[in-house]
């Protein structure tokens, strides 16, 4: 008996779940559909501009420690005297 009751709302319960993750709003990646959500944060032009600034610092500092490391290792190789 417990069944008949139990297994119908399970059902009824993961439909309604399917049915609210199609409208609810994305959070940081696409839109939701047409009436609902608002413009990704990710996609605003200031985080646009955030995001390659943070990629061109990280490409910096990777240069600058590829370059320290490669000179600890030309001085551990010939050391000056």
């Amino acid at each position: 008996m417990f069944d008949r009751l139990y297994l119908p709302a399970l059902a009824l319960a993961a439909v309604a779940a399917v049915a609210f993750a199609s409208i609810w709003p994305q959070g940081l990646g696409d839109r939701s559909p047409a009436p609902f959500g608002s413009t990704p944060l990710q996609r605003t032009p200031a985080m646009q501009a955030a995001m390659q600034r943070e990629a061109l610092s990280q490409q910096r500092r990777g240069a600058q420690q590829k370059a320290a490391i490669r000179d600890m290792q030309s001085q551990a190789l010939a050391p000056s005297q």
